[in-house]
């Protein structure tokens, strides 16, 4: 009797499959809608797909510095001095909160944030500065330069764009060479122009400016005759065609963010500039510096 029950219920579930796929064949399509075939494990369609891991990290854990004399803090603590606990971008100063303090903690930022910029490099010494940050395989990298491009002992003797370009590219490449995933930012020029407008009227900062600071700028300072200020503007259009290339070539660069000029764009006051030389940033400027950096590293997306 079991035995008969069973071939019925098993013929009678082979009728219903029969049925069933009668109707279907009328309708014309299958089981999952459409001619697609059903999936091999409905189990793994049903997990969602594993979301891509950002692009942009807005909390790094570490962070290198490379650059000049702004980023080493020149002139912001004594006259004609680095001072590095003041730079905007590793310095442990309270008053500054670098972006190192801002993102790693006071603690965080003198053991995991480290400056390889130097007074006086130009854009040719970034990829030597670049190969020995990349030796602490920082998270973020942190980039100010090209000011000392532009402040040479003449007009002619400022760096060449295309020259600048290659420069920059190289030092990226020597980044990615070694860190392809690691983060950069990188600052605007300063409008050089905005700080020798800014300084001129103080009688101590000429005197400093009279020792060598940027003399294609700042050279005769009280001087407004055309070939004065032909000169000058000649300065300030490198410095816009520099901030051209450090946007483009950034750009390239899925892991880079350019600050999108706002460090160009900032008026530095008396404030923010150095009590000795009127050029350099003071610790108050140094903190505006610290303020831009981290509102760009921290953003949801680049600028545009």
């Amino acid at each position: 009797m079991r035995k008969r029950g069973r071939g019925a219920f098993a013929a009678a579930t082979a009728a219903l499959a029969a049925g069933t796929a009668a109707l279907l064949g009328i309708a014309g399509c299958d089981a999952v809608g459409g001619d697609s075939p059903a999936p091999k494990d409905a189990s793994a369609s049903a997990r969602p797909s594993p979301k891509p891991s950002p692009t942009w990290d807005t909390s790094p854990r570490s962070l290198a510095a490379v650059g000049d004399s702004i980023t080493r803090g020149f002139d912001a603590c004594s006259v004609l001095s680095d001072c590095p606990e003041a730079s905007w971008a590793t310095g442990t100063d309270a008053g500054v909160k670098s972006l190192a303090v801002r993102l790693l903690g006071r603690t965080g930022a003198a053991e995991r944030s480290w400056n390889y910029a130097v007074t006086g490099s130009r854009m040719a010494d970034l990829p030597g500065q670049m190969a020995r940050a990349v030796t602490r395989k920082p998270e973020l990298v942190t980039v100010l330069a090209g000011a000392n491009d532009a402040c040479r002992v003449s007009v002619s003797a400022m760096t060449p764009v295309a020259e600048f370009r290659a420069d920059f590219e190289e030092a990226l490449h020597t980044l990615r060479s070694a860190l392809p995933r690691a983060q950069v930012y990188v600052a605007s020029v300063p409008d050089l122009m905005r700080l020798w407008s800014t300084g001129r009227a103080n009688p101590l900062s000429k005197r400093v400016w009279s020792l060598g600071i940027c003399p294609s700028m700042l050279a005769d300072p009280d001087a407004l005759d055309s070939a004065a200020n032909g000169r000058r503007t000649q300065v300030q259009d490198r410095v816009i065609a520099y901030n051209k290339v450090l946007k483009e070539v950034c750009a390239k660069d899925r892991r880079c963010r350019f600050d999108g000029g706002a460090v160009f764009d900032y008026r530095f006051g008396e404030a923010q500039l150095s009590q000795w030389d009127w050029f350099h940033p003071s610790k108050n400027g140094q903190a505006r510096l610290a303020e831009m950096a981290y509102r760009v590293v921290t953003a949801k997306r680049a600028a545009d």
